[in-house]
């Protein structure tokens, strides 16, 4: 069995958009194009039509992780933990020991982590260190 994949519903439902976007529109724009790359001769030697076919190749693969990822999904609300349990959906406060500057982050799926927003992945080294960490004390 496949590892579980844990993001919020938000990230869950950003994947299923996003893969109903490459089905519906990217698919058909690609193949249109393919299309018109075909129309303008021989393909061997056809640069438009060799790019064309390897968009599609990276849409189709982009489809193929997505559908994984939903499938293997966990979606988990976060929630409220006790200060000590550093988990998925927390938000931690690390202060800096020698400027006594504070930066929060909030711990949350790979797909949805932006780390301009203050969110980072679970899987993160940063993430994976305050765990370590608070298990240790």
């Amino acid at each position: 069995m496949s590892e579980r994949i844990p993001m919020t519903r938000a990230g869950y439902d950003n994947l299923a958009e996003e893969l109903k976007r490459l089905k519906t529109v990217d698919r058909r724009t690609i193949s249109k194009e393919i299309e018109i790359a075909r129309a303008h001769g021989d393909i061997s030697e056809n640069a438009e039509f060799q790019a064309a076919k390897e968009k599609q190749s990276l849409i189709e693969g982009r489809i193929r992780t997505i559908e994984d990822k939903l499938a293997r999904a966990q979606v988990v609300e976060p929630g409220s933990a006790p200060p000590d349990n550093i988990r998925f959906g927390v938000t931690v406060d690390l202060e800096d020991a020698d400027t006594g500057e504070t930066v929060s982050y909030t711990i949350i799926g790979e797909d949805e982590a932006d780390f301009a927003r203050g969110e980072i992945s679970i899987n993160s080294p940063v993430a994976r260190t305050i765990s370590w960490r608070m298990g240790r004390t």
